[in-house]
């Protein structure tokens, strides 16, 4: 089982900041995570087209070929830019 959190903009885009998602076959790393959710359609298609995404595993940066495992966590966030 996966824990997915969306934070920022994503969150509100997609309408939820969590979810629960047993590691599909196949899915070995983040990247393949992200295809996966943005094939839901709709809102999730940002996933896989929203330029500068980052990523974080068990609450440290990742990229897109980082591996997953069953039980790890999986953040989703959109860049942030501040003043």
């Amino acid at each position: 089982m996966l824990k997915i959190f969306y934070f920022a903009g994503l969150r509100e885009r997609l309408g939820q900041g969590s979810e629960e998602l047993e590691l599909p076959a196949g899915v070995g790393d983040v990247a393949a995570l992200r295809d996966l959710l943005a094939a839901r359609g709709g809102a999730w298609e940002s996933l896989a087209t929203l330029q500068n995404l980052r990523y974080a595993v068990n609450q440290q940066m990742a990229r897109p070929d980082s591996p997953l495992r069953a039980g790890d966590e999986v953040a989703f966030f959109p860049p942030v830019t501040g003043g």
